[in-house]
């Protein structure tokens, strides 16, 4: 039995993982606030399977965090969590004694895209585009996650697209992120609501004008995305998750249309077919808490990376 949770900013999703694949218990909880708080959240998380899934805690041989913020490699430490209100913590010295079994760690989206990768049928190459309050993805090939020379491949939401677009949180204009991501959007559009993407979607379809323009704009961005996935690593699918995807058939039209009129006066671009690779995640599919369960299983007791 291997443990994975996805520990965001508010909730914590936990999986247990049976050793043919099938998850056998699945909680959620309340995530804590700041290093004490987030360690309390993961130990809580293993214990409530045992008690509210029915899990039995003995089976259990790993434990894998997915978890906001930069992973520094080859350790279980944890960086830069703001929304956590974590500035450093190591997890797996915080946690792994007390859970006794080995705790591997990983970028909350380096672990969906390996659970995305797992969820979609385990073979072939894929991006997993996560499109929540930021825009950032994964790259997953035979079930090996490309992380690149310093651990940034995927981190295009920060690609400029539009050199006279609005600005970015990073300095630049006109970026995937500032065009698509959940929290760029909430803010250019400023109106108070539960679910600003939504809200802009509805007052679009009621015909407001600014509306439209950042609807427009998230799927101008989220299609560029699409193509910097296909055109720089050819994967055979590029499969959408994160918050804003609660939008559904609704988002996923847009973004047909945009990835047509992008192509329709090229015929290399045609080719690739894009619109027949780009797939949504199913709502509810706990892919970042499985993909960490797989991450827990890969590392030896001290944490560290010992195979995919």
């Amino acid at each position: 039995m291997k443990v994975g949770l996805d520990v965001g900013g508010t909730k914590t999703d936990a999986v247990a993982v049976d050793d043919s694949g099938a998850i056998v218990g699945r909680i959620r909880l309340a995530t804590g606030w700041g290093p004490d708080a987030v360690t309390g959240t993961v130990l809580d998380a293993v214990s409530t399977l045992g008690r509210e899934a029915g899990v039995d805690v003995s089976a259990i041989r790993s434990v894998g965090i997915g978890i906001p913020g930069q992973i520094e490699p080859g350790t279980g430490r944890v960086v830069h969590a703001v929304n956590l209100g974590v500035e450093e913590l190591d997890l797996v010295a915080a946690t792994q004694s007390r859970l006794g079994v080995p705790v591997g760690v990983e970028n909350d989206v380096k672990a969906a895209a390996l659970g995305a990768f797992a969820l979609h049928g385990g073979s072939g190459s894929m991006g997993y585009l996560n499109l929540g309050t930021g825009i950032a993805a994964g790259i997953v090939s035979e079930g090996v996650l490309w992380r690149g020379a310093r651990g940034t491949a995927g981190e295009v939401g920060h690609i400029s697209v539009d050199p006279n677009g609005p600005l970015c949180r990073c300095g630049q204009r006109g970026c995937i992120e500032a065009l698509a991501g959940g929290g760029a959007i909430a803010e250019r559009w400023g109106h108070a609501a539960a679910l600003p993407v939504r809200d802009v979607f509805d007052a679009a379809d009621a015909g407001d004008a600014r509306a439209r323009e950042l609807r427009a704009g998230l799927a101008r961005g989220v299609a560029a995305a699409v193509r910097v996935l296909v055109l720089t690593a050819d994967v055979d699918a590029v499969v959408l998750g994160g918050g804003v995807t609660a939008l559904g058939p609704r988002l996923m039209a847009d973004v047909a249309a945009e990835l047509a009129a992008s192509a329709e006066a090229s015929p290399f671009m045609r080719s690739l077919r894009l619109q027949e690779r780009v797939e949504l995640l199913p709502a509810g599919s706990p892919a970042a808490a499985l993909g960490a369960a797989l991450v827990g299983a890969t590392r030896d007791p001290e944490g560290a990376l010992t195979r995919g």
